[in-house]
């Protein structure tokens, strides 16, 4: 199994992402949009599992004490920068108790010998990919992408735009299924945050 560990976004914000993304979509045709339901602020990819892993990753999960967490949905940006753009993302703030719970699902796996993030934690929200590599950081041999640049130059006129708060009450373990049209996710697990 290909799984990974998220939070998902509440339906009222996901439709205000889906009327913006509506918007914008024209102004970058070449990038490949995300489906607005697969829409998750991702905790930790982990990659693929036994089931007998999945079983102990849950376990492993299911211990973790984080209370809820308020979010807010806003603001957009480019990954890796504005000047070399690989993926348009929508940010999403938070509390520190987001960063601990990404913390804390990084150590319950680590334990599990699943390699530790080498990089910050950067929570947002995938829109749409511009080609080559989605790494969200500068890579030796970059090259301008000009799939955003229209998109760069109309965001430049708007607003940031604002998609509404939420409290996270529970995250997810999800498998990845790979397909035509793009990945699937299903949700395997649910883990409280009380």
């Amino acid at each position: 199994m290909r799984i990974f560990i998220a939070l998902d976004i509440d339906e009222n914000i996901r439709s205000r992402i889906e009327v913006f993304m509506h918007g914008v979509s024209g102004f970058a045709p070449d990038a490949r949009w995300v489906r607005i339901e697969s829409m998750h602020v991702t905790l930790k990819f982990i990659g693929n599992k036994s089931a007998e892993e999945v079983e102990d990753i849950k376990q492993a999960l299911a211990r973790i004490p984080v209370g809820a967490i308020e979010i807010s949905v806003r603001g957009c940006g480019f990954f890796p920068t504005s000047k070399l753009p690989r993926v348009f993302w929508v940010g999403v703030e938070a509390g520190p108790q987001l960063a601990a719970l990404a913390k804390s699902v990084d150590e319950a796996t680590a334990a599990l010998g699943i390699p530790k993030e080498e990089h910050a934690f950067s929570p947002h929200l995938t829109l749409a990919r511009g080609g080559g590599s989605a790494a969200p950081r500068v890579r030796k041999g970059d090259a301008p992408n000009h799939t955003f640049l229209l998109l760069q130059k109309r965001l430049a006129a708007m607003p940031a735009p604002e998609f509404g708060t939420m409290t996270a009450r529970e995250f997810f373990l999800y498998e990845s299924q790979l397909g035509r049209g793009g990945s699937r996710y299903t949700k395997i697990a649910r883990f409280g945050l009380i």
